[in-house]
């Protein structure tokens, strides 16, 4: 961890955003000055592709991205997906399946075409973009599980998130992946292998850069993966434990600008 890594990646909410979702203009200067120099800045996201519009309206230049928990590796420049670890339908209905088994009350969302759409039950509770024209309700659940999905959402009321997780992964255990990166009781659903750490992985390799050479920053048990598998693994101060326990480093938390001050001071642009 003592050389200058070759690739920032960073997670947004919690990590870069600050706490009113906005970029800061520090962040923004910093973000800026690294890509102007050379050194790749890679977002890594729970977030659907749709939401990504609202970061990069803040930023000089909208940033690679990988989204979905890393199932989706998308390219600003040229609107392109470059990789993309969907759930076969076929998938879907065996987790819907084992889940409403397990989890009483439980209902879905799935994110679909790429994570450019969503479609939901009509009892899921939709906690953001509701109005949006991408947003749709479907009519049966067969609808809602026949076409690929890169992300499965699963609520089931009020859960403590870390509790409910752990229900839901002994549910799919060598099926597909859980976590969570919010304190909602909302439980996201990849793809047996799909992690943030599998899609870092892929984009660093199309560059050529391994992983001792990535600093990576982030804060919910959905960047775990990610963290461990970075040469360098730096938390915000407010992370969730999960995240503090196994990070390397613990940068200021978002609030205060922690992701930019800590690369300030590492490649030295401040």
């Amino acid at each position: 961890m003592g050389e200058t890594p070759r690739l920032v990646a960073t997670d947004i909410d919690g990590t870069l955003l600050r706490d009113d979702r906005t970029v800061s203009p520090r962040t923004a200067s910093v973000l800026a000055r690294l890509t102007a120099s050379g050194t790749p800045v890679v977002l890594v996201t729970g977030r659907p592709i749709r939401w990504l519009k609202l970061v990069y309206e803040q930023l000089a230049e909208p940033l690679p991205a990988i989204c979905a928990n890393g199932a989706v590796v998308y390219d600003p420049d040229g609107d392109e997906v470059l990789r993309a670890d969907p759930l076969a339908p076929e998938l879907l209905a065996e987790v819907a399946r084992r889940l409403r088994a397990e989890v009483p009350g439980v209902t879905f969302a799935v994110e679909v075409t790429d994570s450019r759409q969503m479609r939901h039950e009509a009892h899921y509770p939709l906690r953001w973009d509701a109005d949006h024209d991408a947003i749709r309700a479907v009519q049966s659940p067969e609808e809602l599980l026949a076409a690929p999905a890169v992300k499965l959402l699963a609520r089931a009321g009020e859960q403590d998130p870390d509790a409910f997780v752990e229900l839901v992964a002994a549910a799919l255990q060598g099926l597909a992946e859980a976590t969570h990166s919010s304190y909602s009781g909302l439980v996201e659903i990849s793809a047996a292998g799909v992690t943030k750490a599998a899609g870092l992985a892929w984009y660093c390799a199309r560059l050529g850069i391994e992983a001792r050479d990535v600093v990576a920053f982030g804060d919910m048990p959905n960047d775990v993966p990610m963290l461990t598998w970075a040469g360098r693994a730096v938390a915000v101060a407010n992370a969730h434990p999960a995240v503090l326990r196994i990070a390397h480093e613990v940068a200021a938390a978002n609030s205060e600008d922690g992701v930019a001050a800590y690369l300030e001071k590492l490649f030295d642009v401040g």
